[in-house]
């Protein structure tokens, strides 16, 4: 039984002979037409676009060469094949080059000729399917650059979209390496004022007296060394955003110079007497707590509340694993291309140990770790010998193995390692509360290895008992 498909072929030959026979032989496949030139083959493509276009090399007036040249221009370009008498290896690399997808010669096996086509056809389609899902996925795991399918990044996607038409105020907490700033970048893009400026200033790498001047600027003479005026980030930012990263760091003359911008949107330079008036959106960011940092007295409860408008937590990235794979997928193309490497796959181990290594730098450490392996791996793939020391040494739990004490009782005695091994596991575990996902992150091991151990001590018994 003939397998029809609903792909059009066009055959372009300048003898009628080759064209007659190439069509007869296909058409109870393919919805065929024929071209005897370029110029005509351009005319039936526009009329009727075809799937696949099968050209001899030489055309006559023209060559195929050109043909495909041109076609590979367009918006949907077909699959070229080219095909010639004059079979040569740098005749096929000169037309994969201009954009064909393989090369044949004559006389044309006509077999071999079907089997290539539908390979192509199919390959094209795979390649259409697996980019419509990839965008598909991308629309549904990122916001503006973030990606995510967890619970926790979905909620954070929710809270960016419906906060940044507003002018709230918004506090981005989180650990360090997070991605707060990319969180406040997607505040900034999907607000109504994307196209203005979004000023970045991080506060804990200034002093009082250089942050006072970075944020409202200065007068010409202000203090030793300010020989002209500046224009601080607050009216930089004027009618854009500003991003405050790390605001738990600023001194308390500050903090009431911000308070008073947040209520009245004026100011003025340091050393100077002129009220400035900036509407500027304010996004702020720290890994510190700030409800903790007002009880201590460290930071002004007023300015709290004002920057505490809609607050945003990132979650660290140990608690939202499920993330791991599409983040990986993003930076190692990320990497290769900036690094000039091509995209390697991760072997199952190296795989297996990103999943389980805890990350305590979170995103910004996994994506450093990708581009590591990306720029050391040699191999067909990236292997755990190609990550970082810090991963591939195995540190998966921020709770040192050493807080697990060995009973006392046992201390006493000479130690047997079996029995040493035993009882940390089964104080992780009573300290996990059976559960044997953070018992292996107390101990600094996989979840898998765990298994293994209490197969080979038999703890699975004991714990039965």
């Amino acid at each position: 039984m003939i397998e029809r498909m609903s792909a059009v072929l066009l055959i372009v030959d300048d003898e009628k002979n080759t064209r007659d026979g190439l069509r007869n032989a296909l058409e109870d496949v393919f919805e065929v037409y024929v071209a005897a030139d370029v110029d005509s083959a351009l005319a039936t493509q526009e009329a009727i676009p075809a799937d696949v276009i099968l050209t001899d090399l030489r055309l006559g007036g023209a060559d195929g060469m050109s043909l495909i040249e041109a076609v590979s221009k367009l918006p949907n370009p077909p699959i070229c094949i080219m095909m010639t008498a004059y079979g040569s290896v740098d005749t096929a690399v000169e037309a994969m080059k201009r954009g064909a997808y393989d090369f044949v010669t004559k006389p044309v096996n006509i077999d071999r000729l079907e089997m290539l086509i539908k390979r192509a056809l199919r390959e094209r389609n795979t390649s259409r399917e697996n980019k419509e899902l990839r965008s598909k996925v991308r629309k549904q795991n990122t916001v503006d650059g973030m990606i995510g399918r967890s619970s926790a990044m979905v909620e954070v996607f929710e809270t960016i979209k419906q906060v940044a038409p507003s002018r709230a105020t918004v506090l981005i907490q989180g650990e360090s390496g997070t991605g707060k700033e990319l969180a406040a970048h997607a505040i900034h893009h999907l607000s109504p004022r994307p196209k203005e400026k979004f000023v970045a200033v991080h506060c804990a790498a200034l002093t009082p007296e250089l942050l006072a001047s970075e944020l409202f600027g200065h007068e010409k003479g202000a203090f030793t060394g300010a020989f002209e005026r500046r224009i601080g980030r607050f009216e930089q930012a004027n009618g854009g955003t500003l991003f405050l990263d790390e605001i738990g760091e600023i001194d308390h003359a500050t903090q009431v110079k911000i308070l008073r911008v947040l209520g009245e949107r004026t100011f003025e330079r340091v050393g100077g007497s002129q009220t400035i008036t900036a509407d500027a959106r304010l996004v702020a960011a720290t890994n510190k707590d700030l409800a903790t940092l007002v009880s201590e007295g460290k930071f002004r409860e007023d300015l709290f509340f004002r920057l505490h408008v809609v607050p945003l937590t990132m979650p660290p990235l140990r608690e939202r694993k499920v993330d791991i794979p599409l983040l990986i997928g993003a930076f190692l193309k990320d990497a290769a291309l900036e690094n000039g490497k091509p995209i390697r796959p991760l072997s199952p181990e190296a795989t297996h140990r990103l999943q389980e290594y805890d990350w305590p730098g979170n995103v910004r450490e996994l994506r450093t770790a990708i581009e590591h392996g990306v720029v050391m791996a040699t191999g067909t793939d990236i292997t755990l010998g190609d990550l970082p020391a810090s991963v591939k040494n195995g540190q998966f739990s921020s709770t040192p193995i050493s807080h697990l004490q060995i009973p006392h009782q046992q201390q006493d005695h000479a130690l047997n390692l079996r029995d040493s091994e035993t009882s940390l596991i089964l104080r992780a575990l009573e300290d996990a509360r059976g559960n044997r996902s953070k018992a292996a992150t107390l101990l600094g091991i996989s979840r898998r290895t765990l298994h293994r151990r209490l197969r080979e001590l038999n703890i699975f018994k004991r714990q039965s008992r």
